[in-house]
């Protein structure tokens, strides 16, 4: 647990690193992508420590992503923000419970060009994200909800095809290590938070005890001034671990905006010459 830890903490001290430097102000300046996305679907969720019974319902998302170029590796390098807030609300099998599901999530990923062919790109890199949320069902008294934290470390893939009048992308990321909360079969939250008893309740999570895979497609559509961008997110999360199994599953349409901006200041501003994108 403790080298996880310490995995952890290097890993996002690295990306903070590679955030917080900027370009020489000679050179070409590279603009952010931005977008925002509102999205709805499907999700499922079934955690043992409420119910044995799988709950279903509508599920939707507001998503922020922001893509930049980094100055490492001979400008190579994009590094990618992605801020989530999700929230559900489904019923079991009867129609006779509800559960409520909320999650607020912070990815931060690096990307490296692996092939680069004509309008192809090919990109491969890792990340760090941290999670919150948790799911509640009205039918139960003693425990009626049950917490969702989480930190990894991930793996990602991203590939991009642009055409004149859209492009597309593929990303697929998964954890490889990391940290998740889960108390122990039967522990309440009122030992936990009020008598002190979390012994147990924090784990090393990997692909024994932990299974992840973001699936995320869009395509951007340039109307004169306006980008459109639309697509699917598809997350899967299971975990298992003291005899408590959950799984959370979301399939969803997302729709919104893209655009690019510059982003410098100081003694840079207004002494760089011509733009270069860091998406398209």
């Amino acid at each position: 647990m403790k080298q996880a830890t310490t995995l952890i903490i290097l890993w996002i001290s690295f990306f903070c690193g590679l955030f917080s430097q900027d370009r020489s102000p000679s050179g070409p300046v590279s603009t952010v992508n931005h977008s925002t996305l509102f999205g709805v679907g499907k999700v499922y969720l079934s955690d043992s420590y409420l119910s044995p019974l799988t709950y279903n319902g509508i599920s939707m998302t507001l998503l922020h992503d922001r893509l930049k170029r980094s100055p490492h590796l001979s400008g190579k390098l994009l590094l990618q923000q992605q801020f989530q807030i999700q929230v559900g609300i489904t019923e079991n099998p009867t129609a006779s419970a509800k559960e409520y599901y909320g999650d607020i999530s912070y990815a931060l990923t690096g990307f490296y060009p692996l092939v680069q062919i004509s309008r192809f790109k090919l990109l491969g890199g890792g990340g760090w994200d941290a999670s919150l949320g948790g799911i509640y069902n009205v039918r139960n008294s003693n425990n009626p909800g049950s917490l969702k934290v989480s930190t990894n470390l991930n793996l990602s893939a991203m590939a991009l095809y642009s055409f004149p009048w859209a492009t597309f992308r593929w990303q697929l990321s998964s954890p490889f290590v990391g940290m998740f909360f889960s108390p122990e079969y039967g522990h309440s939250y009122y030992e936990i938070f009020t008598l002190g008893n979390d012994k147990g309740t924090v784990h090393l999570g990997s692909f024994h005890n932990q299974l992840s895979l973001r699936n995320y497609f869009t395509v951007d559509v340039p109307l004169q001034k306006i980008t459109f961008r639309a697509g699917y997110l598809g997350d899967y999360y299971q975990t298992h671990v003291n005899e408590l199994t959950t799984k959370i599953v979301t399939h969803q349409f997302m729709l919104g905006l893209a655009f690019e901006s510059l982003n410098f200041g100081g003694r840079s501003a207004g002494k760089r010459e011509g733009l270069r994108s860091s998406y398209y």
